[in-house]
C-alpha cells in the first residue's frame, strides 16, 4: 500500500512539473479506422497536412503546439479513401502523406480538392474534436 502511494505521488510530481501543452486532438469514437487531414493558417498562409491514422476509440494529437487559429479544418476518410467527414471549405489533399501550402486551384496544381469541416475552437489554446458516426 505504501509503495502504491509513493509511486502515485512520484507520478503526480512528474506530471505536474511539466508545463501544460496546448494542442488539437481528434478522438475517433467510431468502430472504424479513419485517416485524417488537417488544415490551418501557418505563417499567414493556408496549409493542409495529412495523414494521421486513428484507430477505433483512439485519440491523436494532430497539432502539438499552442493553437493560434480560431478555426481548424479537418477531413476524414475510411481505409478505402471514401470521405466520412467533410464540410464546405475546399482545401487540397494528396493520396499519400502531404503538406500543401495554399488552398486555391487544387486540381491545377496537381492536388485533389476536398471539402474540409470547419471546427471553431472558440480561441482556446487546447481543443478536442470527437469524431462520431453522427458528425455532419
Amino acid at each position: 500500500m505504501k509503495l502504491a502511494v509513493i509511486l502515485g505521488a512520484a507520478l503526480l510530481a512528474v506530471l505536474s512539473s511539466n508545463p501544460a501543452r496546448a494542442e488539437f486532438t481528434v478522438c475517433n469514437q467510431t468502430l472504424d479506422v479513419v485517416n485524417l487531414a488537417v488544415g490551418q493558417k501557418v505563417d499567414n498562409a493556408d496549409q493542409t497536412d495529412g495523414w494521421w491514422t486513428i484507430g477505433a476509440n483512439q485519440c491523436v494529437n494532430v497539432i502539438r503546439e499552442e493553437l493560434t487559429n480560431r478555426y481548424v479544418y479537418i477531413y476524414a476518410t475510411d481505409v478505402f479513401g471514401h470521405a466520412i467527414l467533410n464540410g464546405s471549405t475546399e482545401m487540397c489533399i494528396e493520396r499519400r502523406r502531404f503538406s500543401i501550402r495554399g488552398i486555391d486551384e487544387c486540381w491545377q496544381r496537381g492536388h485533389i480538392a476536398a471539402g474540409f469541416l470547419e471546427v471553431d475552437t472558440l480561441e482556446q489554446a487546447r481543443w478536442t474534436f470527437f469524431l462520431t458516426g453522427s458528425n455532419p
